[in-house]
């Protein structure tokens, strides 16, 4: 409600001053009431040309003009000084009716010779406004981002470039506001180990007004829920909680390194807040109030089926039919990229029946009609108790990957029924993303000291998974996505190049990224 009380005041300050400023030019202050029309006047009150007209019609484009009429505005009262210039474009809502209220002479521009700055104070500005202007976008409207791996194959590809929008679900309130500009967790060039921000100042999660919800199947960018507490030899790429889970939590708190690949990492234990844990991308499958099971591989809502995406991806065993082939060249052939053939070629050294390659159901159907290729068959991994990978992480747990729950997807405002067997599937909900205390006691359930058997959600909870079904860190291995995670839809894929050859897909560029 705060939030919602300061973007009203933005608005009104902003019209509030323009009302006063249109004055002191001789122009009727009612019009800057008038929406669309007043940007006209605006415009014509600093003396810009008509250009300007179309860049306010821009998306993004229209915030920069924004700011530059904010400073076009301090010019025609003749107000040129850097850290008033610099006031005006962080609090235009402010400026606007200091200006407006003010003694200060409104100077006609058509009437004044140009005002000359040095070279120095020109960068000064342009930085200052840059760096402003890109903050807002960045964090209210637009970001671009690159998929990193390939978990979800091969509906979006390693190497897309990636334009989320901040407005889809509506831009979340920056909850870490002291922080490095346009820079996410860690500052680059300190290997990951110096962070961007500082935790003085927290913010409670608020979300702006968007152009809708999460739906089913969108591809979702969100903060990883894992993510609360990092180490940073391994970032995002293993979990904290799972190696507690495998190595001991004394061990890993007392590690000063820890092994990635074939070499020690140096290693530090970091809590990150939400908006500054790692950036995830997946699609939604499963929405607040669902049961989800998986059977088989195949996805089930409330007891129907799901379709799998047409572009998903499952592990097939691949033989061939002779041996001494160029295996990699006749695989590259049918699209499967270096980095799978690889993983592939490792899995066969160390004792595969095969080359285990993610395939989507296509591709697999082209590759039983390659010569060279002697069978085809689908993966199908089994349960085991000793999984501890597996959400819930709970002991003797038959779930797997591709034979999964039932679960409930909590929603915001419905009760949760509590039992000793389905609190570990919640206790993350009620402990961690919503900061509450949790006990069991004597065989019974203490929430905030007070004996219960029930809970009511205080968030909306998402579950999300890869397309690329079986090398996908997902719901299946860390549970709910709470919707304060939400950073934004990846709604278009803006460029993309193939890592494998360094050449652009020009073929993927303004494709749908939600697509289904």
């Amino acid at each position: 409600m705060v939030y919602d009380i300061l973007m009203i005041l933005y608005f009104v300050g902003c019209l509030f001053g323009l009302w006063f400023v249109f004055k002191k030019a001789g122009v009727a202050p009612w019009k800057a009431l008038i929406p669309i029309y007043n940007i006209v006047v605006w415009i014509n009150v600093c003396g810009k040309k008509k250009r300007w007209y179309i860049y306010f019609l821009i998306p993004a484009i229209n915030i920069f003009t924004f700011l530059l009429m904010v400073v076009e505005t301090a010019k025609v009262f003749h107000r040129y000084g850097f850290l008033e210039q610099t006031f005006a474009v962080i609090f235009p809502w402010i400026y606007l009716p200091i200006v407006g209220l003010n003694k200060w002479e409104y100077h006609d521009p058509s009437q004044e010779p140009p005002h000359k700055v040095s070279e120095l104070r020109d960068w000064m500005d342009a930085i200052v406004f840059a760096l402003v202007a890109a903050m807002i976008i960045r964090g209210k409207v637009l970001e671009f981002y690159n998929i990193p791996s390939s978990s979800m194959e091969k509906s979006l590809l390693t190497g897309d470039y990636l334009l989320v929008s901040k407005l889809a679900y509506g831009p979340r309130q920056a909850m870490t506001p002291l922080a490095f500009p346009l820079v996410h967790n860690v500052l680059p060039f300190t290997g990951g180990q110096t962070e961007s921000y500082l935790d003085w100042i927290k913010l409670p999660y608020h979300r702006y007004w968007g152009l809708g919800h999460v739906k089913r199947f969108d591809a979702v960018v969100f903060n990883y829920p894992d993510g609360d507490t990092v180490c940073t030899a391994w970032q995002s790429n293993r979990s904290y909680h799972q190696l507690v889970r495998d190595m001991g939590r004394e061990n890993v708190l007392n590690a000063k390194q820890l092994p990635v690949g074939d070499q020690m990492v140096r290693n530090k234990i970091r809590v990150r807040p939400v908006d500054k844990r790692e950036n995830f991308i997946k699609r939604c499958i499963g929405l607040p109030g669902e049961d989800l099971e998986i059977k088989d591989q195949m996805v089930y809502i409330n007891g129907k089926k799901l379709p799998n995406p047409i572009e998903s991806q499952q592990t097939y065993s691949v033989k061939f039919s002779q041996d001494g082939l160029n295996y990699q060249k006749i695989l590259e052939e049918e699209g499967v990229s270096r980095e799978d053939f690889d993983n592939a070629l490792y899995g066969l050294y160390s004792g595969n029946d095969g080359f285990e390659l993610p395939l989507t159901e296509l591709k697999a159907q082209e590759l039983r009609g390659n010569y060279f290729v002697a069978s085809v068959e689908k993966k199908v991994y089994p349960a085991s108790t000793d999984n501890n990978e597996i959400f819930p992480h709970t002991e003797g747990n038959m779930w797997s990957v591709d034979n999964f729950g039932p679960v409930h997807i909590p929603a915001k405002g419905e009760t949760l029924q509590l039992t000793l067997e389905n609190l570990p599937i919640y206790k993350r909900v009620i402990e961690v993303f919503e900061g509450n205390s949790l006990e069991v006691k004597g065989g019974k359930i203490y929430i905030n000291g007070e004996e219960t058997t029930s809970y009511t959600p205080k968030m909306d909870y998402y579950w999300m998974m890869g397309d690329n079904r079986h090398n996908s860190a997902d719901s299946r291995f860390w549970g709910f996505v709470p919707e304060d995670h939400i950073v934004g839809k990846a709604s278009l894929v803006v460029f993309s190049i193939d890592k494998d050859h360094g050449k652009p897909r020009w073929n993927r560029i303004f494709k749908k990224a939600s697509s289904f």
